[in-house]
């Protein structure tokens, strides 16, 4: 079983940057496909960015430019580095695993979430 825990949520003004951070109980993510996700009030979860175990990464065009994902397999961490903020990021944003490592097959993993809000 994997844990991911989810740290770094805040309420920002737009333009701000966060930087969200996911704890993984095993070094077994260094292998996995992992990613953020987020869901926004009334609207349906939706993939923000995804790392591979081959270092592939992907992201939602909303955040191309502006998010950027990373892993340290040492520390057994997952990062998501937000810049350029904007009230349409507004959102409870997870960490997930899919527990092997391409991204496909659905997520196996999720974390319990935090919290980004951003003010115009």
């Amino acid at each position: 079983q994997v844990q991911l825990m989810e740290s770094g949520g805040d309420s920002v003004q737009a333009g701000g940057s966060l930087r969200l951070s996911c704890a993984v109980s095993t070094n077994a993510g260094a292998n996995y496909c992992m990613g953020w996700f987020r869901q926004a009030p009334g609207k349906e979860r939706e993939e923000v960015a995804v790392i591979d175990g081959d270092g592939v990464i992907n992201y939602a065009d909303s955040v191309k430019g502006r998010f950027t994902i990373s892993k340290d397999n040492t520390k057994n961490n997952l990062y998501l580095q937000m810049n350029k903020l904007q009230p349409g990021d507004t959102a409870m944003y997870y960490c997930a695993a899919t527990g092997q490592r391409l991204c496909v097959g659905g997520i196996k993993y999720w974390g319990q979430g935090t919290q980004v809000t951003v003010s115009s």
